[in-house]
C-alpha cells in the first residue's frame, strides 16, 4: 500500500514539474516576443541612419541560405536568429556587391568561408559577381579555418587565399548519397502503392528500392560528371592550374592537410587570425590601435536598401520569384502554392503598366494540379501580350520546368538542373503495420465497385482494376506534360518523348537538346524580356513577387495605428510568435533534412511532378 502511494505521489510530482516546466517554457516564449517588440520600437523611434565610414571593409559570410527574394524563405526550426534577422535574396546580394566595387568606402572584400549553403548554380552567380568586384583595384581575401569543396568554389576567385595552418581541406571530388526508406517500411509493414509514368523518373525508388534503378545511375553520374567538369573549368581559370591536374589532385587525394594545399597552389599560404587582421591593416593602411571598419551585408544592405529599392512611374517588369516545392492552395513562405501564384499573375494582369514578366524558377517541382494552375495565368498573360522569360537557378525541374514550358524563352546557368518530365503518384498502405504490429483490424462496407478508392488508400491494397485506373490517370497527366513541352518549345511529342521519360539534364545538355534557349542568369533574362517587349534600357522598372517583409516590417505593422487591420495584425503575429515558439521546439538540426523529407512526402496529395530525389552533391 506504502509502495502504491509512494508511486502516486512520484506520479503527481512528475505531472507537476512537466506542468510548471510548460508554463515556464511558455512564460519565456512570450517574454521573448515582448521583448523584440519593445526594442524594435526603440529602434524604429531612432532617427539617425546608418552609413559606411571610408577605408571600410565588406565581410561576407554565408552562414546562411540564400533565397531568390530577399525574406521569402522557409522558416528555419532550429535558428531562432533566422525569424529576426533578414535573409538576403541572391541577386540583391550581387547587387550590393557591384555598389561595393563602386564604393569609395568600400575598399575590399573579406571572404569568411566557413560554409556556404548555396546550390551550385547560386554559387556560380555570386562567384561572378565577386570576379567582377576584382576587376577594379580593389581587393578580395578569404580565410577560412576549413574549405568545403563548394566554399573553396567561392574562395578561389579571391586575391589572397589563406588557410589556418590546422585547418582542414576537402578537395577529393564530387559525391553524392540518397537515403532509401524500403527496409524500414518492411520492418514496419508500410507497402507503397507506387504509379509513375517515365522510365527515369525514380522520385519514388527510395520507397520501392533499396538502392537506385540503372537508369537513375546512368542519370546522376552524367550530370555530376558535367557539373565537376565545369567546376573545375572555374577553378583552373581563378588559379591557373590546369583541370587536368586540378583532377590528378582530387582523384589521388594529395591534399591531405593545409601545407599540402599550399604545396599545390590550391591555396597561398596558411596564417592564423591575428595574422589576417594584421595583412587587412596593412592593405587599409591602418595602425594596430586604429578600429577597422568591417562592414556585415546585412548592414551594407541597410544603407543601400532604399536605393536598390527605387520605384518609378515608368513601364514595368514584374520578376515573379518560384521558389521551393510547388504546392496545392496558397503554400507558405519559401514555397510555391498554386493559389497565391495564380493570384499574383492575375494582379501583374491587370497592372496596365506592367509589359513582361520574368519567372525565376528554383524549384524541383511539386503539385501537378498546382503546376498547372500557374500555367494557365501564365497562358493568360501571354494572351494579353505580355512578353514572358523564365531564368532558371538552381533547379527547375518537373512542375518547376513545367511553370517554365509556356515561355517565349528560357535561361539557365551551365550547370542549373532541369527537365525531369515525368509525373508519378504514390498511396502508402499502412495496413500491416495496423494489423501485424499494433493489433488494429478494419472491416468495411462499401455501396459501388470502386468506393475504396476515395479516401481509403492509407489502409487497403488496390486491386489490378484499381491500380489501372490510377495508372491511366497518371499518364494522362504525364500525356499533358509533354503536350505543354511540345506547344511551348515548338517539338514534336515524339522529340519531347525521347528527351522527357523524367530524365534529369544539366543546363548545358538541356541547351543543346532545346529544352532551353541560352546559358545566362536572371539579368539576362531581365535584359532578353524588355527588349521583346521594346521598353528601353533603364526606361522601366523592375516589380518583385511575392511581396515579402522583413521581421522589422512586420513588428512596425504591430506597433502602427494607422492601418486600423485587427485581423492583419494579430496574422503577423501569429507569424512571429509561431516561428519563435517552433525554434525552441523543434529537433536537432541533425536529424532536420530528414524531417524535411518526411514532411514532403506527407504534403504530398495528388500526382506530382517532382525532382527524382533529394539528394545533396558535395
Amino acid at each position: 500500500m506504502a509502495a502504491d502511494t509512494n508511486t502516486d505521489n512520484q506520479s503527481k510530482n512528475g505531472f507537476m514539474r512537466l506542468f510548471f516546466s510548460s508554463c515556464l517554457g511558455t512564460i519565456a516564449g512570450i517574454s521573448l516576443i515582448v521583448g523584440i517588440v519593445v526594442f524594435y520600437g526603440i529602434q524604429a523611434s531612432k532617427s539617425s541612419a546608418e552609413t559606411i565610414k571610408p577605408n571600410s571593409v565588406l565581410k561576407l559570410q554565408f552562414n546562411k541560405s540564400i533565397p531568390e527574394l530577399t525574406n521569402n524563405v522557409a522558416q528555419s526550426p532550429y535558428d531562432i536568429q533566422s525569424v529576426v534577422s533578414e535573409s538576403i535574396g541572391l541577386r540583391e546580394t550581387c547587387q550590393l556587391i557591384a555598389k561595393a566595387k563602386e564604393d569609395d568606402n568600400i575598399k575590399g572584400i573579406y571572404l569568411d568561408m566557413s560554409s556556404v549553403p548555396l546550390g551550385w548554380a547560386s554559387s556560380k552567380v555570386l562567384r561572378q559577381q565577386l570576379n567582377d568586384f576584382k576587376s577594379s583595384d580593389k581587393f578580395i581575401l578569404s580565410y577560412a579555418t576549413m574549405y568545403s569543396q563548394k566554399s573553396y568554389y567561392l574562395a578561389s576567385v579571391a586575391s589572397q587565399l589563406y588557410l589556418h595552418p590546422e585547418g582542414g581541406f576537402s578537395f577529393t571530388g564530387f559525391s553524392a548519397q540518397m537515403m532509401y526508406f524500403k527496409g524500414l517500411m518492411d520492418k514496419l509493414g508500410v507497402t507503397a502503392q507506387i504509379f509513375y509514368a517515365g522510365k527515369f523518373k525514380s522520385a519514388t525508388e527510395p520507397f520501392r528500392r533499396k538502392n537506385m534503378t540503372p537508369e537513375n545511375r546512368e542519370q546522376v553520374s552524367k550530370y555530376m560528371s558535367g557539373m565537376y567538369d565545369l567546376y573545375l573549368e572555374d577553378l583552373a581559370a581563378s588559379r591557373d592550374i590546369s583541370a587536368a591536374e586540378l583532377f590528378r589532385i582530387a582523384n589521388n587525394a594529395l591534399i591531405r592537410n593545409s601545407e599540402d594545399a599550399v604545396s599545390y597552389k590550391m591555396v597561398d599560404a596558411t596564417k592564423y587570425k591575428d595574422e589576417i587582421i594584421d595583412e587587412l591593416r596593412d592593405k587599409l593602411g591602418t595602425d594596430e590601435d586604429d578600429e577597422m571598419e568591417m562592414v556585415s551585408l546585412s548592414k551594407y544592405y541597410s544603407v543601400q536598401k532604399s536605393e536598390l529599392n527605387k520605384s518609378s512611374d515608368n513601364e514595368k517588369i514584374a520578376v515573379v520569384y518560384a521558389e521551393g516545392s510547388i504546392v496545392d492552395g496558397k503554400g507558405e513562405s519559401g514555397s510555391i502554392g498554386g493559389d497565391k501564384y495564380a493570384a499574383i499573375i492575375r494582379k501583374i494582369r491587370k497592372d496596365d503598366k506592367v509589359k513582361a514578366i520574368v519567372m525565376r524558377v528554383n524549384s524541383g517541382g511539386g503539385s501537378a494540379l498546382a503546376s498547372d494552375i500557374i500555367w494557365r495565368e501564365l497562358e493568360k498573360a501571354k494572351e494579353q501580350g505580355i512578353k514572358i522569360v523564365t531564368s532558371m537557378g538552381d533547379v527547375a525541374a518537373s512542375g518547376g520546368y513545367y511553370i517554365a514550358s509556356n515561355s517565349e524563352e528560357i535561361f539557365a546557368e551551365n550547370n542549373t538542373i532541369t527537365g525531369s518530365i515525368g509525373v508519378f503518384g504514390m498511396i502508402p498502405n499502412t495496413r500491416g503495420l495496423y494489423e501485424e504490429h499494433l493489433g488494429l483490424t478494419m472491416d468495411t462496407v462499401k455501396i459501388g465497385k470502386f468506393s475504396l478508392m476515395s479516401g481509403m488508400g492509407m489502409f487497403y491494397e488496390f486491386n489490378e482494376e484499381e491500380s489501372a485506373i490510377i495508372q491511366s490517370g497518371v499518364d494522362e497527366v504525364y500525356t499533358t506534360f509533354k503536350k505543354r513541352v511540345s506547344d511551348g518549345r515548338g517539338k514534336s511529342m515524339e522529340e519531347v518523348d525521347e528527351i522527357a521519360q523524367g530524365r534529369v539534364w544539366l543546363g548545358n545538355t538541356a541547351l543543346e537538346i532545346g529544352l532551353v534557349d541560352k546559358i545566362g542568369g536572371l539579368e539576362d533574362a531581365i535584359g532578353s524580356v524588355a527588349s521583346l517587349a521594346n521598353l528601353e534600357e533603364d526606361n522601366y522598372q523592375l516589380v518583385h513577387y511575392p511581396k515579402t517583409k522583413s521581421f522589422e516590417e512586420k513588428i512596425m505593422a504591430l506597433l502602427g495605428d494607422n492601418t486600423g487591420d485587427k485581423n492583419a495584425k494579430t496574422k503577423v503575429l501569429e507569424d512571429i510568435s509561431g516561428g519563435l515558439m517552433h525554434a525552441q521546439t523543434s529537433t536537432v538540426p541533425e536529424f532536420y533534412q530528414v524531417m524535411q523529407q518526411l514532411k514532403t512526402i506527407k504534403q504530398m496529395k495528388g500526382i506530382q511532378m517532382r525532382l527524382p530525389y533529394a539528394i545533396e552533391i558535395h
